[in-house]
């Protein structure tokens, strides 16, 4: 009897560098991982490759200047509204920065009492008892008064802080604004840079609705300025600190990519193994509250056999429900039947009640996000085997 289900191997890569071929280093890698592991490969495997390493070989970084320049481009006035940025020395710093050098000032508007995903900006015991709430506009000065020695407990800083004088460092001038309705951006200026990342289309369409001269994010380098790096998709969304004058962006190349990968692997396996790029995981930290997904999209590539949901049945449910009256081999073996028997579309059905129902790839990335972490694991590649199992197949 088969006592394994899914396993996930982080498979450990040479350091990927720019015009590094990607597609021969994973599969180099994967094979070596097999000679030192013992594993076999079968169909249905998913081979998933962080996005960071995408975007660094394929050289698709821009500078602080090239921020800076197409932000003219769109703002000629220099006198912008930004609002919503994330609160992330990584994700957001250098983007500022670029912001900055472009412009002459800059009102920002942040939500509170955090960011959009989930960065704290400020006390909310100390929220809960002032005289203002979720639906206040807070100035600069009230801020600094009401909540200005918050103190990050993860990072240590204030980020506030860590804004204003990174902004002043480019000699622009900031005014800060704290309002969880991106209308009041309007209330000072009508050119308007919205950087929220899950709802960026809806808020600037509310706000271009409203007359403003705005664009997202989004909409930042999805073309080159000179010979740098772009993304014609989600332009600065998804991108990661590089230097202190450079960043890394989302991946243009992942769809050549995963193609390119599973084409060799086929030829060298004769298995139908699925292949993916993937980016922050979807999910939510309980005790920081830090939602982890700052990239616009958790996989911007993938293989056709890695689309949809998953279609199971919760076994607690039959198990206490249709089979209630067996125990043992018995239920088991009815629970087998009931798999196998099951159809091709649950959706709705009371017996998935309980099951996740999200988008494959939302939770293979997950899965591998939490595996590769962030850090200094080496292993950019991850390996999943059993995925798409269940307690039917032995």
């Amino acid at each position: 009897m088969r006592c394994v289900g899914t396993v996930v191997r982080g498979i450990r890569t040479p350091i990927i560098k720019e015009n590094d071929d990607l597609a021969t280093i994973v599969v180099d890698s994967l094979m070596a991982a097999k000679e030192s592991e013992g594993f076999e490969f079968k169909d249905k495997d998913i081979v998933a490759i962080t996005e960071a390493v995408v975007g660094i070989s394929e050289g698709n970084y821009v500078t602080v200047d090239d921020v800076a320049q197409d932000l003219q481009n769109k703002f000629p006035s220099k006198n912008i509204g930004v609002v919503n940025p994330i609160l992330s020395r990584n994700r957001f710093s250098i983007i500022l920065k670029g912001i900055a050098r472009g412009m002459d000032k800059i009102t920002l508007l942040t939500s509170f009492p955090a960011d959009e995903v989930g960065n704290g900006i400020l006390d909310e015991d100390l929220l809960d008892k002032s005289e203002f709430n979720l639906a206040s506009v807070i100035s600069e000065d009230e801020y600094k008064e009401h909540f200005g020695t918050w103190i990050h407990p993860f990072t240590g800083i204030n980020m506030i802080d860590f804004y204003r004088e990174l902004i002043e460092s480019e000699d622009c001038e900031v005014e800060f604004v704290f309002s969880n309705d991106i209308k009041t951006i309007l209330d000072y200026n009508t050119d308007v840079l919205t950087c929220d990342i899950h709802t960026r289309e809806k808020s600037t369409k509310t706000l271009k609705d409203l007359g403003a001269n705005v664009y997202g994010l989004y909409q930042i380098l999805t073309e080159p300025i000179g010979d740098s790096g772009h993304n014609p998709d989600f332009g600065l969304l998804g991108s990661n600190k590089a230097t202190e004058e450079k960043l890394k962006l989302f991946p243009i190349t992942g769809d050549k990519i995963v193609n390119e990968v599973q084409k060799r692997l086929i030829d060298i396996t004769g298995k139908q193994i699925e292949v993916m790029v993937y980016g922050d995981g979807a999910f939510k930290d309980p005790v920081g509250k830090i939602w982890e997904l700052a990239d616009p999209v958790v996989s911007p590539a993938h293989t056709s056999g890695l689309v949809g949901y998953p279609n199971e049945i919760k076994l607690k449910y039959v198990s206490d429900n249709k089979f209630a009256d067996l125990r043992g081999d018995k239920l088991k073996e009815a629970i087998k039947e009931e798999i196998k028997n099951k159809d091709a579309d649950l959706t709705g059905q009371m017996i998935t009640e309980g099951t996740t129902p999200r988008v494959l790839t939302d939770l293979i990335g997950s899965l591998c996000d939490l595996t590769s972490g962030s850090g200094d694991k080496g292993t950019p590649v991850i390996f999943i085997q059993g995925y798409f199992d269940n307690l039917a197949n032995d």
